[in-house]
């Protein structure tokens, strides 16, 4: 047989080493890629945010709430954070996850002491926020607040007039550090586009109509706020 037609074969055990070896190493860059997503420093201008984007992912994130789409829910929240907060990808998802899993405890709470089951992950949520922030607000205070206004909102018929605008507006002024009046405007749009959703949904059901016009006040309401924390 002529020497130059016989080819040279790789042993198996070579192949199978090479192929670990090709498996280890793209275990290590997508470990060291998934490290440095949770675990690297960004910081989030929490002020320099986009209301009309901002707006139209609420709406969405109220239609699959109420949906009960939990998946969908989990990746408009992923979205906001990456869009809104400077957040990384894998980072974005975990803390998603802590809001929506947050957000269907509540759900299935009847009374305050089970709504209070949502606290922890909301105050997993924030504390992710906070550590990325360019604002100095209180963790634990933010997150009480929002648990406040779901409560406050879930409980409307047992609250005053305004009631809700107000336990927005408090939320945002935490989180910006500015005086409460400065974002009432805010507050009170964004309980109005509620007051719309929950209207027609007792009265049968909401339209796409009806999801324009809370979509509208939903801008207005966050247009709002960016003019307010940044004057």
């Amino acid at each position: 047989m002529d020497p130059q037609l016989t080819m040279p074969t790789t042993p198996p055990k070579s192949r199978r080493r090479t192929f670990l070896k090709v498996l280890l190493v793209l275990f290590l860059v997508t470990a060291g890629w998934v490290l440095y997503d949770l675990y690297s420093t960004r910081t989030a201008h929490l002020r320099e945010f986009d209301p009309d984007e901002v707006a139209r992912l609420e709406t969405a994130m109220w239609r699959s709430y109420y949906e009960r789409r939990r998946l969908r829910l989990f990746n408009e929240l992923s979205e906001l954070l990456r869009t809104q907060y400077n957040m990384p990808l894998i980072r974005s998802k975990r803390v998603a996850y802590y809001a929506a899993n947050g957000a269907f405890v509540f759900w299935k709470g009847k009374r305050r002491s089970d709504y209070e089951k949502a606290l922890p992950d909301l105050v997993k949520f924030y504390q992710e926020i906070r550590r990325m922030s360019d604002l100095p607000f209180s963790v634990d205070r933010a997150a009480t607040l929002e648990l406040e206004w779901w409560i406050v909102h879930r409980e409307r018929a047992n609250h005053a007039p305004g009631d809700l605008d107000r336990a927005l507006a408090e939320l945002q002024a935490e989180i910006y550090q500015v005086p409460i009046e400065r974002v009432m405007e805010h507050g009170r749009l964004r309980a109005e586009a509620m007051t719309i959703r929950d209207t027609k949904a007792e009265a049968g059901g909401v339209s796409e109509a009806d999801w324009s016009r809370i979509n509208e006040l939903l801008k207005q309401s966050w247009r709002s706020l960016s003019q307010a924390v940044k004057s």
